[in-house]
């Protein structure tokens, strides 16, 4: 559970005008100061008011305001002027009344600038912060001037943009793939099923013409023939396969796009097969 305190500290340092007026009260009490702040043309505009000139103090009002704001390091403020005026009753339009006539309205004013840590002494300063919910938007100022819509439709159009390109890169990769599909030659079991029936077709049209019926064989001279012509094909293929597969582990090592390796697959299925 996050502390009140935690919370309206950070909504402070958010850069939340009501926080910041909440923040400084409390840390002003000692010394019997009571704030209003506005933001107008990028200055906080802060109004220091108490029951007696003495609590006033020029110098000492200025150095404690600065220490206290610089603790808070409020986002996107910079720029402070201080005004200081006895305190008065409530009264809504106190900002329109210092500028309208100041030298009557106020006792007196400083202009300061706040000096900022750097990114990373603040970032270690902030990690344990945990405000409460979103960024606080701060009611008494305009809303920021942001297109959401705009936001959206550049976000739109880079994610198309995005999966264009990627489309494109595969258009083009599917193109190398189809010309290497009609550059490869054909499998060795391709060219082993042509010849077979390649030779088929030729016994049926021998079949055809009337010849003079063989001279008779032994049967263990066909049988040798047979075998012998079994065991030197399987040993082509396997030469064959050995061969393949070799050439496709030393282009392997090169390989680099989609073709090439679509490529070596097929040259390692064909030498399995």
């Amino acid at each position: 559970m996050i502390h009140p305190a935690n919370e309206t500290f950070g909504q402070a340092r958010q850069g939340s005008v009501a926080a910041i007026i909440q923040v400084l009260n409390e840390r002003l009490a000692d010394m019997g100061i009571r704030t209003r702040a506005v933001v107008a043309d990028g200055v906080l505009q802060l109004l220091c008011e108490a029951p007696t000139l003495g609590q006033l103090e020029k110098t000492k009002v200025v150095e404690r305001v600065r220490h206290e704001l610089e603790a808070i390091s409020p986002h996107r403020i910079k720029r402070v002027k201080i005004n200081s005026r006895i305190v008065k009753e409530e009264q809504l339009l106190w900002f329109e009344e210092i500028n309208r006539d100041p030298e009557n309205a106020l006792l007196w004013d400083e202009l300061i600038t706040l000096k900022r840590p750097f990114f990373i002494q603040r970032w270690i300063r902030d990690r344990d912060l945990k405000p409460a919910g979103p960024i606080f938007t701060d009611i008494t100022q305009p809303p920021p001037d942001h297109n959401t819509l705009s936001s959206k439709i550049l976000a739109a159009a880079g994610l198309t943009l995005l999966m264009l390109g990627t489309l494109w890169l595969f258009r083009e990769d599917l193109s190398q793939i189809r010309e290497v599909a009609k550059t490869n030659p054909p499998s060795v079991n391709d060219t082993i099923l042509e010849e077979n029936d390649s030779g088929l077709s030729g016994d049926r049209t021998a079949d055809t013409t009337p010849i003079e019926p063989p001279a008779t064989a032994s049967p263990t001279t066909n049988s040798t023939a047979t075998t012998s012509n079994t065991s030197g094909t399987v040993a082509d293929a396997f030469a064959e396969a050995v061969r393949i597969a070799e050439a496709a582990a030393n282009d392997g090592q090169v390989a680099s796009t989609a073709a090439e390796w679509l490529d070596l697959a097929a040259r390692w299925q064909r030498a399995s097969d």
